[in-house]
């Protein structure tokens, strides 16, 4: 009964991780792209511009969600 609990919070836990990789990324990206759409960025500097800011946003994004995520557990 405990090794089964443990690995269903395994499997939770790997489950939030890579669904906070999606979303962070994806909202990394598409707030990339409205930075530098509104900053008039195009073609090819634009698109490079875009893929630098996004990583770094996507980055950041999934810090944070990693430390919401231990947060939520500690709370469990």
């Amino acid at each position: 009964m405990l090794v089964a609990t443990c690995i269903q919070e395994a499997v939770f836990s790997l489950i939030l991780r890579l669904l906070a990789i999606v979303v962070c990324g994806g909202g990394g990206g598409l707030t990339a792209w409205w930075i530098v759409s509104s900053l008039g960025g195009t073609g090819v500097g634009g698109g490079i511009a875009s893929a630098m800011i996004g990583m770094v946003l996507a980055l950041l994004f999934w810090i944070a969600a990693v430390a919401l995520i231990g947060a939520l557990k500690r709370g469990r």
